[in-house]
């Protein structure tokens, strides 16, 4: 397997597929590169190198008991983007995936980087609070938490047959295909990392990181995303980002990586050709 040891001796998996510009994947909770394969599979074939990792604890990757954090899963990015040496890369984040990457300009800048991403992601902040009161309670994050430690299995499946991806909406046709492959990836990760990861997700503020932005930037989210709402997410997020081109997907659940994967190919590929 393809792996990079960062300086803390962890062993980050990732996959390089395909040739020419760079294109860099950072996956969601508590998935892996895997869940990137529609997308990563439509750029290469189109002229892109697609290059995704699985974050510190996830998938193929380590599971130190340590660094299960933003601050580090930014780190690593670019303790690999520097390893591989990418300039003018893409960077694509979709839900934490997100954060790693607002995290990773607000913390290492974009000498490598030409555009940015952020789809059904995270930032500027999850958790409701005084100064973000559009946000979600705690409780729910502290359900999940609850819920993990209970029967994470029973939870990852839930999540996935449920409002992951919209199933749980009325006319719905679940896939058990995605939800057994949403539950399999949710279970190769540490179960003290994607613990770790709850708070990681839900409580990291990104609104400085996203006023550094400087470079292009492609928002993306569904209008019915019950895990990262889009008002307290995408919206607020377009409006912190200077250059920014912001698109709704009408009826779009958080899974959008699969329940919309054509439209959303497409809307990449457009994006990094531009």
């Amino acid at each position: 397997m393809t792996m990079l040891t960062t300086g803390d001796g962890t062993q980050i998996y990732f996959k390089d597929w395909g040739s020419g510009p760079p294109v860099v994947f950072s996956h969601g909770w508590p998935l892996n590169a895997d869940s990137w394969e529609a997308q990563m599979l439509h750029l290469a074939a189109n002229g892109y190198r697609c290059i995704a990792h699985d974050r510190r604890g996830h998938g193929r990757s380590s599971q130190p008991w340590h660094g299960n954090d933003i601050d580090t899963y930014a780190d690593d990015l670019a303790e690999l983007m520097e390893w591989l040496d990418l300039q003018e890369a893409v960077l694509f984040g979709f839900s934490t995936g997100g954060g790693e990457v607002a995290r990773y300009v607000g913390r290492h800048g974009t000498k490598r980087v030409a555009k940015l991403g952020l789809i059904a992601a995270v930032p500027p902040l999850m958790l409701r609070t005084e100064a973000n009161p559009g946000g979600t309670p705690i409780e729910v994050f502290d359900g999940i938490r609850a819920a993990s430690l209970n029967n994470r299995a029973d939870l990852y499946r839930d999540l996935a047959a449920g409002p992951f991806f919209g199933f749980n909406r009325p006319g719905a046709k679940p896939s058990q295909g995605l939800i057994e492959s949403f539950r399999a990836q949710g279970m190769l990760a540490g179960h003290k990392n994607t613990y770790d990861c709850i708070k990681a997700f839900s409580e990291t503020d990104f609104t400085h990181d996203l006023k550094t932005f400087d470079r292009p930037t492609l928002i993306l989210h569904g209008d019915d995303d019950q895990i990262v709402p889009i008002d307290a997410a995408g919206r607020a997020s377009a409006r912190l980002v200077r250059d920014v081109t912001f698109k709704v997907y009408p009826g779009g659940p958080h899974g959008i990586t699969e329940t919309h994967k054509n439209q959303l190919n497409e809307d990449l590929l457009a994006f990094v050709r531009a």
